[in-house]
Parts: C-alpha cells; structure tokens; sequence
C-alpha cells in the first residue's frame, strides 16, 4: 500500500506502491553500528520477499547519505561483538547486492567509507549537486575492508579508481566522483529522491524475472565468492579487524571532522 512506513530506532522503509524506499536514519550522519546493519539486512530481505515490491531506493535522512562506520562506538567493540559486525555488514552488503529486482541510490549527501559502500552496492547511483564528500576513507580511519564491502568495491569501480579511493583514503565533491564514474548522474538537492524514484520505476518496467538473470550472470563471480566466505565463516579479518592503533586513527579522524566535532 502507498505511503506504508514502518520504522526501526536507524532504518526506515516505506511503500510507494510498487517501489520500496528503505532510509538510513540514525542522526546526525546517519552512522553505521551493529543494530542499524541488522535492521537494515532484515528489511532487505523483507523487500526481497514481498511479491509486490518492483524496485528499491536507498537512501539516508537528513542532508545526509551516510558516513560510514560510527567511530564513537565500533572501535570501541569488544573482538567478538566486532566480529558480529563483520558478519552482520558482509550479510547486508551481499543481500543488497544480489537483490534481484532494480536498486537505486538516492545520495543526497555526503556517503564515505561503508557509507559509499551501501551505495556501490545498488544498481544506479544518484548525487547530489549539493556540497557533500565522496570517498573510501577506511584506511585513514584505520579500519580493513570486510571481505563484501571489498567485493563489491572492486567489482563496481575501475582498478584506478580504486587505487587513488582506498589508498589515496581522500573524499571526492561530486563532480569528481561523477567522473570517475562512482556516481552515475547528479541533480538539484531538492530532486535526488525524486530523480532516484524515476530512475527505479524505469528500471522496473523490465520484466523482474529477467532484471534478476541478468544481473545474478554478470554478478554471478563476485556473489559466489562472498556466499562461501558467509557459508565458511571464512573472511580473514574476522581474526583481526580494528587494532589499537586502528582504534587510534579512528579517534583522530572523528576529531579532525566537522560532523565528529558536532557529535
């Protein structure tokens, strides 16, 4: 039914008839912790079961798409409650991912780190022409990629563009990252959800049966490899993931950040 939202503390997802909409909702930047990706990763697979849902838009409340881990409180987690979170962010990045109906990135601003991530994973990214910050900021934040975010990086973006995102550490505006193709167009601030709504409904006028197919065959190596890493337990960083001086680094970015002095 159109307009039916049904929300958690950090995810909401509302109808639109046949198009989903499932928001990142946990203020200020909408920052990921453990619950927000286990609501989210149930939601997802909700949207994936529900018969009437076309297509999906992802994307984050606020003026904000999201910016990534919280590094308030994941490094402060225990090892094995970190552990949780990896398992917990490869599981929702590979549903997302493999979703077999139209996914659509509303990026309505600034997506860093998993942040960008959540919106590599989708099939269509839409930016804002507003000011935001683009970028795969991991290493300066002292945080390895998990073995889905690193995935679908690879698969989704040129081998240079990786190079200069995930060693470089560095955001991008918008326009920079409309070049390098990590976003596929840009619009007014005020018309992103709208633009991404648009974008989702031509997408779903494929028939979804095929719109499936067709992405699981060119998704098919990349989807393979992160269902046996999930089935074997079997990613490397479960056996060390945030060091203490990882720990470090995150505190220092956060500080060094106007959102984290605003925290």
């Amino acid at each position: 039914m159109g307009g039916a939202v049904q929300a958690s503390s950090s995810v909401r997802l509302e109808r639109d008839f046949d198009v989903a909409r499932l928001t990142l909702d946990r203020p200020p930047v909408n920052a990921i912790d453990l619950a927000l990706l286990l609501e989210a990763e149930r939601l997802l697979q909700e949207i994936e079961q529900a018969p009437d849902v076309r297509a999906l838009v992802v994307t984050g409340a606020g003026r904000c798409f999201s910016a990534g881990l919280d590094l308030r409180v994941v490094p402060t987690y225990s090892a094995e409650r970190q552990r949780d979170m990896i398992r917990a962010l490869n599981a929702m990045v590979l549903r997302l991912y493999r979703l077999p109906m139209p996914t659509v990135a509303a990026v309505n601003g600034h997506a860093i780190a998993g942040g960008l991530v959540i919106a590599l994973a989708c099939d269509h990214r839409v930016g804002t022409t507003g000011p935001c910050r683009i970028g795969l900021t991991e290493a300066r934040a002292g945080v390895p990629f998990p073995a889905a975010p690193r995935a679908v990086v690879q698969a989704e973006l040129a081998p240079a563009v990786v190079r200069r995102l995930v060693l470089g550490a560095r955001n991008l505006d918008a326009k920079e990252a409309l070049a390098a193709d990590v976003l596929d167009e840009l619009c007014d601030p005020e018309r992103v959800g709208e633009r991404a709504r648009e974008v989702a409904r031509d997408l779903a006028e494929a028939p979804i049966s095929v719109y499936g197919r067709v992405k699981q065959q060119f998704r098919a190596k990349t989807i393979e490899e992160l269902e046996r890493i999930a089935a074997t337990d079997g990613d490397p960083v479960l056996a060390s993931w945030i060091t203490p001086d990882g720990a470090v680094a995150s505190k220092d970015l956060l500080a060094a950040s106007p959102a984290g002095r605003r925290r």
